[in-house]
């Protein structure tokens, strides 16, 4: 049907409009495969511009003809010098005198005037396709980071309202779900599939202590940041590595705030899901790198831990996990003098 009303369009309208459109779809194409390092397309696009340069070619050949005298006019003048004694007629150059000449050429400016004018409708609608992806919200079904949960507040347990400052689990989520966290992480093309929180409180405390979580979750890592508001300092929290199982043990300093890196295997559940619904026995998982720093300068109680692991077992570097502190700690209110 588009070919069918392409050919029913005058030749200055047409080909005008063919060459507008194969220019701008070949740069356009030829632009994304250099981009994208894709053969196919570059293919395509060579296909569009050779298509466009043979359609210039056939406009220059038609300029040329409407300036030079057509081969019929030329032949019939040659025919004419070929017989110089033959003497008109008064009555024959009057009647000739009176028609219009075959070969007089047409007025041109109106051929002129619908190719200028269909290259620069054509041109503008090119140019606004060429922007529009710039501008314009994507359409593409490119998965969206995860977002931290903003429903309904649920009612914190006793130990938050018995801690001073405490930070809830949702400003952690907040605080760790970083635009740029998958960067920090050395996977700067991923996106987060999952963020959530918790305001749980520390085990085997009876619920005397707060320790609220965040976890946020990639194709390759997994972040997990907690804060602990016990009264154990970081430096009996390294004494007490020392008779566990932690491994890689190393001490430091983070935003002024004393600070160790550990590993240690994560714990991994199997669960049954078949005619008895079972579990299976808790066994050891992947490798887990941990950094835990002071929730204050002079360490007087309370740690935060970051965490970073994989299903695979592979862990980034220890920087990874530093640049990761230095985001999230400033957010997270250090304890104050009690």
């Amino acid at each position: 049907m588009l070919g069918f009303l392409l050919r029913l369009l005058p030749f200055w309208v047409r080909e005008p409009l063919l060459i507008a459109i194969g220019s701008v779809l070949g740069v356009r194409i030829m632009y994304l495969a250099v981009r994208d390092h894709d053969r196919v397309a570059a293919g395509l696009g060579v296909v569009f511009l050779v298509f466009t340069a043979i359609r210039v070619h056939a406009v220059i050949r038609a300029l040329r003809a409407r300036r030079n005298p057509s081969p019929t006019a030329s032949a019939d003048g040659a025919a004419v010098d070929a017989a110089p004694q033959a003497q008109p007629q008064p009555q024959a150059q009057a009647v000739t005198g009176s028609r219009p000449r075959p070969d007089t050429p047409e007025k041109e400016h109106n051929a002129w005037g619908q190719a200028v004018a269909a290259v620069a409708v054509f041109g503008a609608l090119g140019a606004a396709l060429w922007v529009a992806p710039r501008f314009m919200p994507s359409d593409d079904n490119a998965p969206q980071p995860a977002s931290c949960s903003g429903g309904t507040h649920e009612e914190l347990p006793k130990a938050y309202k018995d801690t001073p400052r405490p930070v809830t689990g949702e400003e952690l989520c907040k605080a760790l779900n970083r635009p740029d966290l998958a960067e920090l992480l050395g996977t700067p093309e991923e996106t987060a599939t999952t963020a959530s929180s918790t305001n749980n409180t520390a085990p085997l405390t009876d619920g005397k202590v707060a320790q609220p979580e965040a976890e946020v979750t990639f194709d390759t890592y997994t972040v997990n940041v907690s804060a602990t508001y016990n009264e154990l300092s970081t430096g009996q929290y390294v004494k007490l590595m020392k008779f566990g199982d932690e491994k890689d043990v190393k001490t430091l300093t983070v935003l002024g705030r004393p600070a160790v890196l550990s590993s240690d295997h994560t714990m991994q559940l199997e669960i049954n899901l078949g005619s008895g619904g079972s579990g299976g026995p808790v066994g050891e998982g992947p490798l887990a790198r941990t950094l835990s720093v002071a929730l204050d300068r002079k360490d007087r109680g309370g740690y935060c831990d970051i965490t970073v692991w994989s299903t695979s077992g592979a862990l980034p570097n220890d920087s990874a996990l530093l640049n990761i502190a230095e985001k999230v700690l400033p957010r997270i209110p250090e304890r104050p003098v009690r």
